[in-house]
């Protein structure tokens, strides 16, 4: 971006621009004296900012031209809250837009509004939690909470809900896009106005507020961006200042075959160093303007390749290189904060150090995961349940690192899309009956125990049916039915962050599956965090996924003493339909057994899972 020191003679203007107090950035920067206004508009004749304060007269507010085809002017008359457009001129053509950079507009086909800077923090001094402590949350705004049924929820809405979700043990909330999308319904994911908080949702402050209030109660924000496509729809970024090749988008995207995506033809040119700027700026602007605390990146294998694969075709090398800059940009500035990539191809280059030749996300989301472990518990017939899949999903990691990847069994793509809630799949339309109960409960037991970051989805302790839409709210009156299970995810929650101090090792790097029961449908594994584990860090987790009771079932033990059952999901305090099969603690039996010198005998219930820590 040009200095403000290259500024040239400006345009004749009825409102002479101050050259002194022309400030860096871009869009509409308030200061004390004034606001400066700066826009990319290469191809532009001329450009002004108009709008109802002077008429929409072109004249008035003339800007003045920059270097690398950037316009820029500082008007003392024009502060935070007034609306504004863009005005520019190509070849006798005259367009009216949005100002890209704009962080607040009155509405997605509206005007822009000059941003209010302030905003009292007070007190928020948040330390981002450790991440192979985190416990994440997956919401969307507009369905997690209503307070008006007619009408989507607010970020005021979700501030309701924090002291529930710190109750269940949450300590970092992903928000699914909440950047300005065209009208009031919408999963995110066709961003008008990236820079733009949702009106619809209550705003940039409102936002604040959301973050400012999430980290009294402990709770980080991680916020979903969308860098693969903008739009399409309400989107002033298309052919921005009048120029375009092959009827496409513009100065902000490709004109050729790499602008073709699944959702149109609107990826943007991360090859053009001004758009690199803007998708940087829009990142650094959340973590640091904004104080979230990481970021979600929207299929990053559709920045990295035209078809979302893992190439060599289609590939967009200077794709991998904006993210890479991205990530050590952040790195540099943040570096306590976590940036999660949605890629999805398994390549462990995404999370590997861009010193290494990775892209330097600090973790992804795994869908290999998902998708073994959702076959595990969907299918019909438990013959048909593979534990050498689930043993091996369990023992991966991306470059030997465990918190490189984020499991789970329901997010939103995973709750729609063909797709239903984990319950729903496993018995349509009697998703509350003990088969989905018992099976939904046993992957939630696994994604809190597997090595990884664990996350959940809305509704998913309260056992939520059906499938996700952006119209359909999240159904408080379960929290009350479902107390049980909401137990059951607090319980596994306390467990995984190892707050009552006897579990460690589910925070740790190691794991091994030691005993895998393909004719049984059971396995076990070890995690720990400490040279070879020991009493409070070694955790043993024992899964039954078949439909048969285990009366006394033994497993190798890695050491002498008592081994303590700290959970059950078969416990009946969770359901009442449950078993309440009792699984006692054990004193550790001298003779080899799964490559162990010790071994012990438990009480395993159908669907069950146990977590089982040595006494210190």
């Amino acid at each position: 971006m040009p200095s403000a020191s290259t500024t040239l003679a400006p345009t004749s203007t009825s409102s002479a621009p101050s050259k002194s107090q022309l400030q860096a950035g871009m869009g509409a920067i308030p200061h004390q004296h004034g606001t400066t206004f700066r826009v990319w508009a290469p191809h532009a004749e001329a450009v002004a900012v108009v709008g109802p304060f002077n008429d929409w007269n072109n004249k008035a507010n003339r800007l003045m031209h920059e270097a690398d085809g950037y316009w820029a002017a500082d008007f003392p008359n024009l502060p935070s809250g007034t609306e504004y457009k863009y005005w520019l001129c190509n070849d006798n053509t005259e367009l009216t837009r949005n100002d890209p950079y704009a962080r607040e507009v009155t509405h997605s086909a509206g005007n822009s509004i000059v941003p209010d800077p302030n905003f009292d923090w007070e007190d928020d001094h948040f330390e981002m939690p450790a991440w192979n402590s985190l416990v994440i949350y997956e919401l969307h705004v507009g369905t997690f909470n209503r307070s008006n049924p007619d009408e989507p929820g607010t970020f005021y809405d979700v501030i309701e809900k924090l002291p529930y979700l710190q109750g269940l043990g949450i300590n970092a909330v992903e928000i699914m896009p909440a950047t300005e999308f065209p009208g009031s319904l919408s999963w995110g994911y066709n961003p008008s106005h990236p820079f733009a908080l949702e009106t619809a949702y209550g705003g940039p402050k409102a936002f604040k507020e959301l973050v400012k209030q999430a980290h009294r109660h402990g709770i980080a924000i991680i916020l979903d961006v969308v860098y693969n496509h903008f739009g399409p729809g309400d989107l002033d970024l298309w052919q921005f200042d009048g120029w375009a090749e092959n009827d496409g988008g513009g100065i902000y995207f490709y004109n050729d075959w790499r602008a073709e995506t699944p959702w149109g033809h609107n990826r943007p040119d991360y090859g053009n160093p001004a758009v690199r700027n803007y998708i940087r700026d829009n990142a650094l602007m959340w973590l640091e303007d904004y104080r979230v605390d990481g970021l979600r990146c929207d299929s990053i294998s559709h920045i990295r390749n035209v078809n979302g694969s893992n190439g060599p075709v289609g590939d967009l090398p200077e794709g991998w290189t904006l993210m890479r800059w991205v990530n050590e940009e952040i790195q540099a500035r943040t570096p306590w904060k976590i940036t999660i990539a949605e890629d999805l191809q398994g390549n462990e280059y995404i999370t590997r150090p861009t010193d290494q030749d990775g892209q330097g996300f600090a973790t992804q989301w795994d869908a290999a995961f998902v998708n073994i472990i959702r076959e595990a518990l969907v299918t019909p017939n438990d013959t048909d349940r593979s534990m050498a899949a689930v043993a091996e999903i369990i023992n991966t990691t991306y470059n030997g690192d465990a918190f490189q990847r984020v499991i789970y069994t329901e997010s939103h793509d995973e709750v729609a899309n063909g797709k239903s809630r984990v319950p729903e799949e496993i018995m349509p339309g009697d998703a509350a009956s003990w088969y989905p109960k018992k099976r939904a409960t046993l992957g939630a037991a696994i994604v809190f125990t597997a090595p990884g970051i664990p996350m959940i989805f809305q509704g998913q302790p309260t056992l939520a049916d059906g499938h996700f839409s952006d119209d359909q709210p999240l159904d408080w009156s379960r929290h009350e039915q479902m107390g049980g299970l909401v137990q059951l995810y607090r319980d596994l929650i306390r467990l995984r962050r190892n707050i009552d101090g006897h579990t460690r090792g589910l925070t740790g790097q190691r794991t091994e599956v030691f005993h895998v029961n393909d004719a049984d449908k059971i396995i076990a594994f070890a995690r720990w965090a400490d040279g070879d584990g020991g009493p409070n860090d070694t955790t043993i987790v024992l899964a039954n996924f078949a439909d048969q009771t285990r009366e006394a079932y033994t497993i190798g033990l890695p050491a002498s003493g008592k081994w303590t059952v700290r959970f059950n999901s078969d416990w009946q305090g969770y359901d009442q339909e449950f078993g309440n099969f009792e699984s006692f603690d054990a004193e550790a039996q001298e003779g080899e057994y799964d490559g162990k010198p010790w071994h012990g005998t438990f009480g395993l219930a159908p669907y069950s899972v146990l977590v089982i820590s040595q006494e210190g």
